[in-house]
C-alpha cells in the first residue's frame, strides 16, 4: 500500500457531509419488510423497513443506524437510492460494492455515489460498515411477504 494513501484523510468533508445527510428513522404508512444486520467486526447496527409495490420494488425505506461516519455516509447513499430497486438490483449492488472494497473490482457499480466511499478501499475495517446498510435493506426487501 502506498503511503500516500495511509496519510490519506479517511474522514474526507463529502464522507461526512453524506454521513450528516442520513434521514432520521420515519414512521412508514406501511412496513412490508424488515431486518436488522449487525457487523461482527465493528458492532455497527442498521435496521431497515421497507414499505414495496406490488412488483417487489422499494416504495419507501426507513433505516436506523448505529455506525461510523463511513456506515452512515453508506446509508445516506443507500436512501437516496433505494426507491426503486428490486431485490435482484441490489444484489448485484452489494456484490458490486463488496468486490470494489475488495479491490477485485475498479468501480464500486451502479449504485449512485459509491465512489466517495473510495478512502475506505484500504481500511478493511471499516468494509463492514459500508456493507452493512445493503445488506440490510436485502434482507427487508427478502423478509417481505407480497
Amino acid at each position: 500500500m502506498a503511503a500516500g494513501v495511509m496519510n490519506a484523510p479517511l474522514y474526507t468533508t463529502e464522507i461526512l457531509r453524506l454521513a450528516a445527510s442520513l434521514p432520521e428513522p420515519q414512521r412508514l404508512d406501511r412496513v412490508d419488510g424488515s431486518a436488522e444486520e449487525r457487523s461482527p467486526t465493528c458492532g455497527s447496527i442498521v435496521r431497515t423497513q421497507v414499505a414495496l409495490d406490488r412488483d417487489g420494488r422499494v416504495e419507501a425505506l426507513s433505516q436506523q443506524v448505529e455506525a461510523c461516519a463511513f456506515g452512515q455516509a453508506s446509508a445516506a447513499l443507500v436512501s437516496k437510492s433505494a426507491a426503486g430497486m428490486d431485490r435482484g438490483s441490489i444484489a448485484v449492488s452489494l456484490a458490486e460494492l463488496a468486490s470494489w472494497l475488495g479491490g477485485e473490482a475498479d468501480n464500486p457499480g451502479s449504485w449512485a455515489g459509491l465512489a466517495a466511499l473510495e478512502p475506505a478501499r484500504s481500511r478493511r475495517s471499516r468494509h463492514g460498515a459500508i456493507l452493512l446498510p445493503f445488506r440490510a435493506l436485502l434482507s427487508a426487501v427478502e423478509s417481505a411477504k407480497l
